[in-house]
Formats: structure tokens, sequence, C-alpha cells
């Protein structure tokens, strides 16, 4: 799949240097799986190029999970759709650079990402509901990609097919694998979609939204499946959420974006006993909370999502923001290093760390997910 770029826009904005939002953080050591720079997504309309991703930068090792947090609209997945190159054919542009244990791979061909999809890289996608076939058997969905992909017979398919369902903890495989998606429970359904993006044994995983309308109990037990996958076969994961609750306790790292851009990012505990962006602050206000009184009006961020097609100068959260000065308006703060390291956020009026009432890493999850059994 190429890239094109009908109109020969450049997603830099004029006057800036295209690298000004890279990473000052300090990588861990080791090298990293996955590395992107500077990347940059804009979708061509008639209304102009809305700029999807806008200057992302950061590594990934083996082994750690990262989790990626914002409101919808804000690039979470079109950023994992971009590393994965899983783009329309058209009207797509993308510059910068993504690189998978240190090969490039950006503007490779349909063709050559299929070398990648789901041997190197796999996604488990928003709603298995709608992304299992709904007439073909579970068994026949999970079993096709390790018959084409990894040339297993059928009798080879059928039996990693079935450790596949018993390693994501469903129970009777053999019976599951004779059933049809409308007659699993939702949790259900979203192991299995997570075992068929394991068939091929990616070294990357992308969990877009994987606990969705799933209910607190149900959540834990998918995340906890994840982190226990992820340490047996030292993958990394990029866990795509809008809910700074779900990556409290099962992330190494934290990027909160707005608007196309990184707007802070740390280390998770660092996050959330450090964090300086009033956006990251107003996401945690917003999640529900155990120890508040019944009936309690819950939080919420003011005004719309910035129209990505029409960016005016300036920070892009402050017409929703309550620190806003003409400085935020007139002009964008780069991503500012913070006093521990790995910390970085976009703020001209940072917030002060010992002044946030807001809850704490533990209180910000809804449940505890490390005390849920049978997972």
């Amino acid at each position: 799949m190429a890239d094109v770029n009908p109109k020969n826009v450049s997603l830099i904005p004029d006057g800036t240097d295209g690298m000004a939002a890279a990473s000052n953080m300090k990588l861990p050591t080791g090298k990293p799986l996955l590395e992107v720079e500077n990347l940059r997504t804009g979708i061509v309309t008639e209304r102009g190029v809305v700029r999807a991703v806008d200057g992302v930068s950061f590594t990934l090792q083996r082994g750690r999970t990262l989790g990626i947090v914002g409101e919808s609209g804000a690039g979470k997945t079109m950023l994992a759709r971009s590393i994965m190159g899983l783009l329309p054919a058209h009207d797509i542009i993308r510059e910068g650079s993504v690189r998978l244990d240190g090969d490039e791979i950006l503007g490779r061909s349909r063709k050559e990402m299929r070398s990648f999809w789901g041997i190197e890289m796999s996604m488990v996608p928003q709603d298995p509901m709608t992304s299992l076939n709904p007439v073909r058997r579970i068994g026949a969905q999970i079993m096709e990609p390790l018959r084409i992909r990894l040339g297993l017979d059928r009798r080879e398919a059928k039996a990693t097919a079935l450790a596949l369902l018993d390693s994501v903890r469903i129970p009777d495989p053999e019976k599951r694998l004779r059933e049809y998606p409308h007659q699993l429970s939702g949790g259900m359904r979203q192991r299995v979609v997570i075992a068929a993006a394991l068939a091929c044994g990616p070294r990357l995983l992308f969990a877009d939204e994987p606990t969705t309308a799933l209910d607190v109990t149900v959540q834990a037990q998918i995340l906890n499946l994840l982190g226990r996958i992820r340490e047996e076969r030292d993958m990394a994961i990029m866990l795509v959420t809008h809910d700074l609750g779900v990556v409290a306790n099962h992330t190494d790292e934290i990027i909160v974006m707005y608007a196309g851009r990184v707007v802070e990012r740390a280390p998770t505990k660092v996050l959330f006993t450090e964090m300086r962006m009033p956006y990251t602050a107003a996401l945690l206000a917003s999640i529900p909370r155990l120890d508040t009184p019944v009936h309690t009006k819950l939080e919420v961020i003011l005004g719309r999502p910035a129209d990505l097609s029409t960016l005016a100068t300036g920070c892009r959260f402050a017409p929703r923001c309550q620190f806003a000065d003409q400085q935020c308006l007139d002009s964008e703060p780069p991503l500012t290093p913070g006093t521990s390291e790995g910390h970085e956020f976009r703020c001209w009026h940072p917030l002060d760390p010992p002044k946030l009432s807001r809850p704490t890493v533990a209180a910000a999850a809804a449940v505890n997910h490390d005390d849920v059994q049978g997972v």
C-alpha cells in the first residue's frame, strides 16, 4: 500500500521544524522493538487535510506495555493503524518513520505489509461482535490464519486453535470451536479475538479498546489476561483506551493524546503523581470513583474536541482549558521535560503537582484488577 499525496500537501505546519515534537525522553536500556519518529498521518477531504496524527514520536521495547489515552477523535486508533499500515490506499498522507526491530516499514506496499501482519504485529479490534464473521464457526476463524500464514494442515491447525483458546482461559475449548460468535458472551468473544490475534505469534500487539462494553469484572480479567500473555511471550503491547483507569495498573508508560498530538507522556506511576497537563487531569477527574456518594454528578470536559481539518494556532486544548490565556491561543507549547526522567508535557501553564487533588493510581482504577481471580 503506497502512500499518496494527491494535493502535494505537507503535514508539517509552516514555519516549524518537523522534528520539533520529537521526544526528549531518555530511552530505556536495550534495543527498542518499535521506534516511531515524527509520525504524521493526514486524510485528504473536501474540507481540507484532517491531521489525525501529528508529529508523534516514541519507542516501545519487548516485554513492556504502552498505554495510549485520549478522548474519541484524539488520534489513538489512527496512530495504531498508521503504524501497521492498515489505512485506505487513497487520500492518505503519511510522513515520518516507523521502524520495527530496526526495519523501516513506513510507506511499504500492502503486499509487503502482509508479511508483517499477524506474524510480526497484530491487532485486537474494538468490537469483537463486528470483527468476527457471524456465519463462520469460531474454529474456522482461528484456524484460517494458521493454515494460510503458517502452512499448518487441518489437524495441526485445530490442535493449535484448541491450545490458543485454552491459553486465553476459555472453558471447554473443543465445544467453543464448533460454536458461532452469537453463542458466546461478550467476554468470551473478546478472548476469541485475542486468541486469533496471537495465533501466528506476533511480537507486537495493538489492543484497541479491548474492554469496551464489558463490565468491570470481565474488563479486569481481560486486562490481566493481556498482561499474563505479554510476560509469557515476551511481547510488546500498545494498549489504546479512553479511560485512564484502564491503564493505571496495566502499563509501564502512558502517552496522552489530544487532537493528534502527544500532550503528556510519562512512566505510569509518574504520570499519576506528577501530571502537569490540564487535559490529563480533566480525563482523570472524569473517571467514576467508588468513594463518591451515590448519584454524584460526573465531571465532564466542557466544549468539543478540536476540528482536525481547521486547526488554529496555539495550544489545541486552549478553547476548553480553564487555565488558558492569550499566550495559549497565540502559540503552541512544545513538549517540555518534567522533573522526573521520561516525563514530558505540552503546556504553557502546567499544573503544580503538589496541589493536585486527584485520585491516586489505585483509586483511578475503578477496581483493583490485580485482586480479580479466575483469569
